[in-house]
């Protein structure tokens, strides 16, 4: 197997940091002075073939910053596993104490967290609120109400070959854990894993993304001053620091981003046989039938597209699927909604968010101006490379294979792909990649039962958009090629757990029937404990048989 590699092309700037006990980790790149190519020479070389992680790695080579390399990676390790071993971070005490440091983090900082998210993607302020900061709130306040609960060994029956004795199902911290963390929700997703690390009593180390270089510094600085340094510690950087935090041997690790980088995390595991969660993406569909509230429904897909981070989330609507017949009407509806959410020019908007980088833009408005997909734009289109900025906009019938069908669009362009009868919507879906959230507006209920029996998705929600994420009742998580696990809520805790299978027995009730020598009498009388029929068991007892 060819050595696995990703491309990154964004650098940032950040303050730099140290390295040492009690301090979290600040590395920032500065200036660009060539290019090399860095593959992953340690990966397990497996039989499955990776064939879309050939890309390779561009490393931005920093002057006068310290290299964080394996070896202070694994110095960190060690420090945060000397810790754990202590005991410290598993008391509800500690779990306690770090979820409401978390908590006052938050109040104490939430201008600056704003700010912080409107710098990396000009996230408007009640959005950074709603979808990121009250977020956060809510798990730790969930965490804080709910953690003895969790932590309460869950008790479970005993068969009578066992007899006497009781069991349980005890949740123990993994060890030490690695969340490495993604750009567009990067105040969230980084601290919503960690959450569930620090409630099911791990030592944690986070990672958040670089391409939301404001949000990472931050992050550094508030885990730095208000949280247990010598159990949860962050590393910033980019391509070198997380290969290096990636050659260490860690108990799990939470992956957040795309599928072709969790494919290297997976491999990366996979040579100490770490456990992971991988929250990937994939391209979610929305089924729109006809018999409907039209105006509710197109602001539900608003906000679970533009709205939602001008459509660079995971869970964001990919495109629409409808009848050829209400394809006009429903396009009508959302060019209506569109201008009463942003204005009639949506590009000066303060209510929507700009694409995260230069690199991201370049990507769309391929996607946009390939020669097949070009001429199928009905609204929008509008760009303005200086601000990173491209208008909602809604393609008719695309092809199917053109590349942004082909992949997750993850920004503000919306296909409508048209189909006779609304059944015929299954076929497309189930022709690509299970998603990561399916969506489906209809008040059809034969409808509603087909497409939850019939759709494979991560997460589903009928006749609305995204929010089954924030139930906390509710995993999020993906399937197949959309993710591995899940986490939110119980879930988060549960991620990070190991569940411990205990029996408990004590010295009364033992019977010679288990021990050799196995005579026939005691042949018989096992296999009727065995079997649990209390019939066949007097019958063993007394000598008789039912043969």
């Amino acid at each position: 197997m060819k050595s696995i590699s990703v491309g990154l092309s964004r650098h940032c700037s950040a303050v730099g940091g140290g390295i040492g006990r009690g301090r979290a980790f600040s590395y920032g790149f500065t200036r660009k002075r060539n290019q090399t190519q860095l593959s992953f020479p340690h990966l397990i070389t497996t039989s499955y073939g990776f064939k879309s992680c050939s890309a390779t790695l561009s490393v931005v080579e920093v002057e006068g910053k310290p290299k964080f390399d394996v070896d202070k990676t694994a110095l960190l390790v060690k420090e945060l596993r000397e810790s754990f071993n202590s005991g410290r971070t598993k008391s509800y005490e500690w779990r306690i104490s770090q979820l409401k440091s978390i908590d006052k983090m938050i109040d104490e900082n939430e201008k600056k967290i704003t700010e912080a998210l409107h710098k990396d993607l000009s996230k408007p302020e009640l959005e950074a609120f709603i979808a990121e900061i009250s977020q956060v709130k809510s798990s730790c306040k969930l965490a804080l109400k709910e953690l003895r609960n969790w932590m309460i060994p869950e008790q479970v029956k005993t068969s009578l070959a066992t007899y006497p004795s009781s069991a349980e199902i005890v949740s123990e911290p993994l060890g030490v854990v690695l969340v490495i963390s993604t750009w567009n929700f990067p105040f969230l997703l980084s601290l919503d894993p960690v959450i569930g690390a620090i409630s099911a009593g791990n030592a944690v180390v986070l990672k958040p993304s670089e391409i939301a270089p404001a949000t990472s510094l931050l992050l550094s600085s508030l885990v730095e001053e208000y949280l247990d340094n010598s159990a949860i510690r962050v590393v910033e950087g980019a391509v070198d620091e997380t290969t290096a935090l990636l050659e260490q041997k860690w108990d799990k690790i939470l992956y957040t981003g795309s599928a072709r980088v969790g494919r290297i995390v997976m491999a990366a595991a996979a040579k100490h046989l770490t456990p992971v969660t991988l929250e990937l993406g994939g391209k979610c569909p929305a089924v729109v039938d006809s018999n409907i509230n039209l105006q509710v429904a197109v602001r539900r897909i608003i906000t679970g597209k533009w709205a939602c981070n001008n459509g660079q989330a995971c869970i964001g609507v990919d495109y629409i699927i409808t009848t050829k017949e209400f394809a006009p009407k429903l396009i009508d509806s959302i060019r209506y909604e569109l201008e009463q959410f942003f204005g009639k020019d949506p590009m000066e908007s303060k209510d929507i968010s700009r694409i995260v980088s230069s690199s991201h833009f370049a990507r769309l408005i391929k996607l946009l101006d390939e020669d097949k997909v070009s001429d199928k734009v009905v609204l929008g289109g509008q760009r303005d490379e200086n601000q990173l900025k491209i208008a909602p906009t809604i393609l008719l019938d695309v092809p199917d294979d053109s590349q942004i069908m082909q992949e997750e669009i993850f920004g503000p362009l919306m296909p409508i792909l048209t189909v006779e009868n609304l059944k015929d919507s299954f076929e497309v879906i189930k022709s690509k990649s299970k998603p990561l959230a399916a969506y489906l507006f209809t008040n059809d209920v034969q409808l509603k039962k087909d497409f939850v029996q019939n759709i494979s998705s991560g997460g589903m929600l009928i006749n609305d958009t995204i929010l089954h994420v924030a139930t906390d009742g509710l995993p999020f998580g993906g399937v197949g090629e959309s993710g591995i696990g899940s986490y939110h809520g119980k879930f988060s805790f549960d991620a990070f757990s190991h569940k411990k299978a205990v029996l408990y027995r004590s010295f009364d009730g033992d019977t010679s029937v288990r021990y050799p020598p196995y005579t026939p009498k005691r042949v018989r009388l096992m296999k009727a404990l065995i079997s649990g029929n209390i019939i066949s068991i007097i019958l063993a007892l007394i000598g008789w048989s039912k043969d």
